[in-house]
């Protein structure tokens, strides 16, 4: 008699299988960043995770973050971190820093990467003009070498992908006259998915996904259409750092994205369970043309 165990693997894998058949072949953006990056149980299991979905056929590319990891470095060297309506003040000390610790975190994902047996290349938005960026202000005030994405050349990222490499870029940009640009890394993540027309945006974030009430955990939103975010937005039961990631999302869905995932970056192989399970454990969010894929889920 064959072991339950054995049995039930096998159904988990079953259960998989057509959304392996579905996505084969189609871009996958994923925005690595928050507390995750701070275990490093976590980031294996991520990476474990973005391998998988390479070696069954996805083509994914990885967009990563760093700023606890620029706050614990400056704080390091004796630089205070000053932030103003959320977002750091860079001046060219600070982003000095910045540049090197996201290069830093980029090669240890690199090789991460590698070390699970696929082909990484680590990349800034520098790199073959990736990210084309202008200054970025909030609420009108200058906060130095902070950058918005004006334009994506994509062609890097394409010839990457096209001879079996894992692309992981890191979000410095440049502007005309080549100065670098700090960028939010889930601005940079949306940019990117517009530009190779992703089948998929993936946030891992250090939250469970969207509430209709974020005083109810019970109000977990398992699929979103993106014609209902504004009025989600609007219903004040939205606030913080998800406004403009929704924001972020309906923005990619309106430009040739067709799903954007919200996942829980703290939960052990969260891409796993959010792409290949009926269930799911996040917040999908579909574009215009987009149905759902099961009933069940």
């Amino acid at each position: 008699m064959v072991n339950q165990k054995y049995l039930d693997k096998a159904k988990v894998l079953i259960e998989a299988l057509p959304y392996i058949q579905r996505f084969n072949r189609k871009i996958i953006v994923v925005k690595y960043g928050g507390s995750v990056m701070s275990d490093e149980n976590l980031t294996r299991s991520v990476m474990q995770d973005v391998v998988l979905l390479k070696l069954v056929g996805f083509k994914p590319i990885i967009v990563h973050g760093g700023g606890k990891v620029i706050s614990r470095w400056s704080k390091k060297l004796g630089m205070k971190s000053q932030f103003i309506n959320g977002i750091r003040v860079t001046d060219e000390n600070t982003m000095e820093v910045a540049e090197m610790v996201l290069n830093k975190v980029n090669k240890d994902l690199v090789a991460q990467i590698e070390s699970l047996g696929v082909r990484a290349v680590g990349i800034s938005g520098k790199d073959g003009r990736l990210l084309k960026a202008g200054r970025k202000l909030s609420n009108g005030k200058d906060i130095g070498y902070v950058g918005e994405v004006k334009s994506v050349c994509p062609k890097i990222l394409s010839n990457l992908l096209e001879n079996d490499f894992l692309p992981v870029v890191c979000p410095i940009g440049m502007d005309e006259e080549f100065h670098s640009y700090n960028i939010n890394a889930d601005d940079a993540a949306c940019a990117i998915a517009k530009a190779v027309s992703a089948e998929k945006l993936a946030f891992l974030t250090d939250m469970e996904g969207v509430y209709k009430d974020p005083e109810n955990p019970e109000s977990l939103i398992s699929e979103l259409h993106v014609k209902e975010i504004d009025a989600l937005i609007r219903s004040g039961n939205v606030g913080g750092g998800m406004i403009p990631k929704l924001l972020d999302c309906r923005d990619a869905l309106r430009h040739n994205v067709s799903r954007v995932h919200i996942l829980d970056g703290r939960i052990p192989h969260c891409l796993l369970l959010e792409i290949f399970t009926n269930k799911g454990i996040g917040t999908a969010i579909l574009g215009d043309k987009e149905e759902h894929f099961y009933e069940e889920r």
